[in-house]
């Protein structure tokens, strides 16, 4: 069965009429289709690889398969799941083999419903897409991870497309009656009040019920249809309601989403949340969900979100699980909503997750012996000395002894983490002033030798500049900060700017899995360097790469790529002239994006002077009284406030931290020969001082280069928002 025949469509039902034929024409799906996505520059390259479209009814997943065909020129195939078995599928294999061999033509099969194939039909498509014969485009509306077959899923990109929000739903219903070839452009449809409105909420995010009850509600409002091309066709609310009827509750007690419910009424809980906790209860209930499986899952929640916080919980809610036993329904659902309220607003703690700790422990040390003083001693006391040693604490005071219970090779390891909630908040104290005890007592005196250090000079200095001049701290540090402060999605957009040689890249690259991102070098060794990392990744995974300023380079970008994420480091190290860049960052950034920038603040940072002998230290801070006040100097003379200030004035929102970081920095001769040239014997020849300028450079290698120096970096962190009125 071809699902996209070329029949005469015209009297197909209007959601068949008005699939999209184009990607421009596809309105939604806006995380996985739009300008820059990886599935967007997949179809338009004609790379596709073997994908699953998994989500609710409704959502486009047929009609980008039709996008697709009408885009790639490979052959395209189709079968339904429902209507289709192993002899179909063998026969499109078959055809998919010879094309291939004769004409050199590659196949895409697209498989409706795939989840509707059992495991042997599933795995009967296996081996035909991991050798490339056909690239599976799959369709479904259940979860890929437990519908289909694991292997399938390994080897196929999932895309979840979502329900269509209400404007994206208005715009469809626009582009129907807009559509002179294929909906109702010959005429003038007009909609009363709240007509259209209604239409959008019932169809709940799903385009096909919107767009047949559009259907009936342009069909039946008149005498006759279709009236003369130009008339005006009007929907009255009354029509609209009769057009489309409430939808039941989306919920299967058997299918995934059975899960995300129960899922959300457990989170609920656990984020103390009652008024979502009921809600979620009520969604199940009315659904006819059972009520001991809900039950089943706050007696979990009990041990696993709330524990040792209040070990009461465990005891209300079986309470309350017996007595809806003996109730049963309708009465029962008040033993529900109190169990589901006490778990919700309780006091929580996740202790108890200490076991799987201890376990893994278990299974990574394998098999270890118990401690002797431990052993069962009623047997083997005699021959092996079993018990001996043992402290039975109820011969203490307090009934409690200070003695190691655990193996030796896990001596001071802690599984249980106490919480500061509820009743284990009275505990704590105890639990952590008698380890401290247990551990000091279960410290082994080996009496190490003392070890000291007394190298040769060459050896020494070597160590000291392999040590003290590593950056990376710095650098981690930057990356750990920008990223803490960002919610990067799946499918999100990211451009990295000032990528140097790929830090800040590789943790975009990793959280950014179905979106892209862009990096912005400053030179060409830069690129080939972050190049060499991503030779193993396929084309379309790669970051792509641009050598330019970060002005320039995002002014170069496809003309609608927009960004979620914007981040980089030392952007406006000029600050006063960033004016460029800051009008490139609003016009990439969408609305609600998020720009975060980490910059090095020299006013604010460590100065030669801090380290100069008392000969030199004088004249270096008068120079450096001039170097970070002239205003010229635009690399030195601005702070926090200043930067904060223009992006302030540039309708940015923001959110700013610092830290002062010390990194043991070493400089070299020509290093310091460079500052000292560059910019302190200028500053202090304008004094009118006579200086022997060979002899100052001598003195400054003489005294700072070679040497560690605690220098003290201010990192300013900003993470700024953009309103639409400025963007």
């Amino acid at each position: 069965m071809n699902l996209f025949s070329t029949v005469d469509q015209s009297h197909q039902p209007l959601a068949y009429r008005m699939r999209p034929r184009t990607l421009d024409e596809y309105i939604g799906q806006e995380a996985i289709i739009g300008p820059g996505r990886l599935l967007r520059r997949a179809i338009q390259a004609d790379q596709l690889s073997s994908v699953i479209f998994y989500g609710p009814p409704g959502t486009g997943k047929t009609t980008l398969a039709r996008v697709i065909a009408n885009t790639t020129k490979r052959h395209f195939s189709t079968l339904n799941a429902v209507l289709s078995g192993v002899k179909e599928l063998r026969e499109e294999i078959e055809a998919a083999r010879e094309r291939a061999q004769y004409y050199g033509r590659g196949t895409i099969l697209f498989v409706d419903e795939v989840h509707r194939w059992n495991k042997s039909q599933q795995d009967a498509l296996l081996p035909w897409v991991e050798n490339g014969t056909v690239i599976l485009i799959g369709a479904t509306t259940e979860n890929p991870f437990f519908e289909v077959n694991a292997a399938l899923v390994s080897r196929s990109r999932i895309f979840r497309l979502t329900s269509l929000s209400e404007q994206e739903l208005r715009a469809i219903a626009h582009q129907a009656i807009g559509d002179s070839e294929r909906g109702y452009g010959k005429w003038r449809v007009l909609f009363e009040e709240k007509a259209l409105e209604h239409l959008v909420t019932v169809a709940d995010g799903d385009a096909r019920s919107l767009l047949n009850a559009l259907e009936l509600a342009v069909e039946t409002s008149g005498d006759n249809f279709p009236p003369p091309d130009g008339s005006t066709i009007t929907i009255s609310f009354e029509a609209a309601q009769e057009s489309i009827q409430q939808r039941a509750v989306l919920y299967d007690k058997e299918g995934d989403y059975h899960y995300d419910v129960i899922s959300a009424f457990i989170k609920s809980i656990r984020g103390s949340d009652p008024d979502a906790a009921l809600y979620w209860l009520a969604r199940m209930i009315s659904a006819g969900e059972d009520p001991k499986f809900i039950f089943r899952r706050l007696l979990i929640s009990a041990s696993e979100d709330i524990g040792l916080a209040d070990p009461n919980a465990l005891v209300v809610i079986q309470a309350a699980a017996d007595a809806f036993d003996r109730i049963g329904l309708p009465e029962g659902r008040f033993h529900l909503a109190q169990a589901t309220l006490y778990a919700a607003t309780t006091a929580k703690s996740n202790s108890t997750m200490g076991f799987f700790d201890a376990l893994k422990a278990v299974e990574d040390e394998k098999r270890t012996e118990v401690p002797n003083h431990l052993c069962d001693s009623s047997r083997d006391a005699k021959g092996f000395g079993h018990g001996k040693g043992y402290l039975y604490p109820h011969a203490y005071s307090d009934h409690w002894v200070a003695q190691a219970y655990l193996p030796a090779s896990l001596s001071g390891r802690i599984f249980y983490q106490s919480s500061s909630q509820g009743w284990e908040a009275t505990i704590r104290a105890r639990i952590e002033r008698r380890r401290e005890e247990q551990l000091e007592a279960a410290a082994v005196d080996d009496s190490a030798e003392n070890l000291t250090y007394s190298p040769r000079d060459t050896g020494r200095d070597e160590w000291v500049r392999r040590t003290v001049s590593e950056r990376s701290a710095m650098m981690r540090t930057i990356r750990d900060e920008l990223y803490a402060t960002l919610s990067i999605r799946r499918s999100d957009r990211v451009m990295v700017l000032n990528a140097g040689r790929g830090l800040l890249v590789w943790e975009a690259y990793r959280r950014a899995v179905e979106g892209v991102v862009y990096a912005q070098v400053a030179t060409i060794e830069q690129r080939d360097y972050i190049d060499h990392y991503s030779r193993t990744l396929t084309e379309l995974d790669r970051p792509l790469l641009v050598v330019n300023t970060p002005a320039n380079a995002l002014a170069t970008l496809e003309r609608n790529l927009r960004f979620e994420v914007i981040l980089g480091r030392d952007l406006f190290s000029r600050a006063s002239e960033q004016q460029p860049l800051i009008e490139a960052l609003k016009a990439r950034l969408v609305v609600g994006g998020t720009l975060a920038i980490a910059e090095r603040v020299p006013s604010r940072s460590s100065r030669l002077s801090q380290f100069a002998p008392p000969s030199l230290s004088d004249l270096f801070k008068a120079a450096e009284q001039n170097i970070y006040t002239d205003p010229s100097n635009t690399l030195t003379s601005w702070d926090d406030e200043d930067l904060k200030q223009i992006l302030t004035a540039n309708g940015f929102t923001l959110t700013v931290t610092s830290r002062d970081v010390v990194e043991q920095r070493m400089m070299d001769s020509e290093q310091i020969e460079q500052y000292m040239r560059r910019s302190y014997l200028p500053q202090m020849l304008k004094t009118g001082s006579e200086i022997d300028e060979k002899k100052m450079v001598e003195d400054a290698v003489a005294a700072l280069a070679h040497k560690p120096l605690a220098w003290q970096t201010h990192l300013l962190f900003i993470t700024a928002s953009l309103s639409s009125s400025s963007n």
